[in-house]
């Protein structure tokens, strides 16, 4: 299990000094994600300062976006980085997608199906001349002439990887990607009896295809460091409780009621309260809690023979430091 750094959300839109020092610090690879800045840029700067990390979108907003703009960055980025790009996708909630971004939303399940299969026929016709004549219900892709088409490089297209929570999405990750983005709101009892089993639904097998995992982590070198991590990991899993199409995490350890109770505090504002709510047990179901030491060891019990690369997820400020630390004892 390879262990890669998560560019805190406060971080610049400059974050090479970030991306060297996660490099410097022995970490296998590099993921922004879009929530204050562009995935995309920071990655780009990285590209030019680091030369072992892989560099990765956790993830990117395709329903933000269209196939073509998509195939394009990612070319770009993997021609920069020399082959190093892994491509994460996501939907975001229709809320966002709608009112956040004024695009377009339906059957997200069925467009990202089809926005990476577009993604692929785009790459093909840039890599080895096949025409370009992709049509489909959400997304259609028929022009190309030579003065818009970008020149082969060695690396080939990017490793297109999905991001999901639900059953649907995850089975499509299975079937037309080469990896899997799991969110930071699941359990292991999840991953296990949901998760895998839709992977595999959607594919003959699992080898060579990439698990990424985000376990939430409560850990600190004090009481006074452990005490605030468990405050705010409890305020996020609250935050991602509230959230609807989250609810299944919730309802296979039967706190389906929970959801309700946070998802309409969430509506009055009332994030403070939401925290409250997530007791010792769903705590302990979603985070590893403990020490340095002793949570590095529980990340690799629960979760060694199920991803092929963990992003520690520490929802709280935390000493960099502490973090490389718990990752060197991950990796040992």
């Amino acid at each position: 299990m390879k262990v890669d750094f998560a560019v805190p959300f406060s971080s610049p839109a400059d974050s090479r000094e970030t991306m060297r020092r996660a490099e410097r610090d022995g970490f296998d690879g590099v993921w922004t994600t879009e929530v204050k800045h562009d995935p995309f840029l920071p990655l780009a700067l990285g590209a030019t300062v680091t030369e072992r990390v892989t560099l990765g979108t956790a993830i990117a907003v395709a329903f933000a976006r269209n196939p073509m703009t998509v195939a394009q960055t990612a070319n770009d980025l993997q021609e920069l980085s020399g082959g190093r790009l892994l491509l994460g996708l996501g939907t975001q909630i229709k809320t966002h997608v709608t009112r956040r971004f004024s695009m377009p939303w339906s059957q997200p399940v069925a467009r990202m199906r089809e926005f990476v299969l577009a993604l692929r026929a785009i790459w093909d016709t840039w890599h080895s001349g096949a025409r370009l004549n992709f049509r489909g219900e959400f997304y259609t892709h028929t022009v190309m002439t030579p003065m818009f088409t970008p020149q082969p490089h060695p690396y080939g297209p990017p490793k297109v990887l999905l991001a999901g929570v639900g059953e649907g999405m995850t089975r499509v990750a299975g079937e037309v990607a080469d990896g899997f983005l799991c969110h930071g709101f699941t359990t292991e009892r999840y991953l296990r009896e949901v998760t895998v089993p839709a992977l595999r639904s959607g594919r003959d097998s699992l080898d060579g295809f990439e698990l990424v995992g985000s376990p939430m982590v409560v850990t600190g070198r004090s009481d006074a460091e452990i005490a605030a991590a468990l405050a705010g990991t409890r305020r996020q899993i609250a935050f991602y409780g509230s959230t609807p199409a989250y609810r299944g995490v919730l309802e296979l350890h039967d706190r389906g009621e929970l959801g309700d109770e946070l998802h309409r505090l969430s509506r009055r504002g009332e994030w403070e309260r939401m925290g409250t709510l997530v007791d010792d047990e769903l705590l302990a179901a979603i985070a590893v809690v403990g020490k340095p030491d002793e949570v590095a060891a529980e990340v690799r019990r629960r979760y060694g023979d199920l991803f092929t690369r963990a992003t520690l997820y520490l929802p709280y400020e935390a000493d960099p430091g502490l973090v490389a630390e718990v990752a060197a004892a991950v990796r040992a």
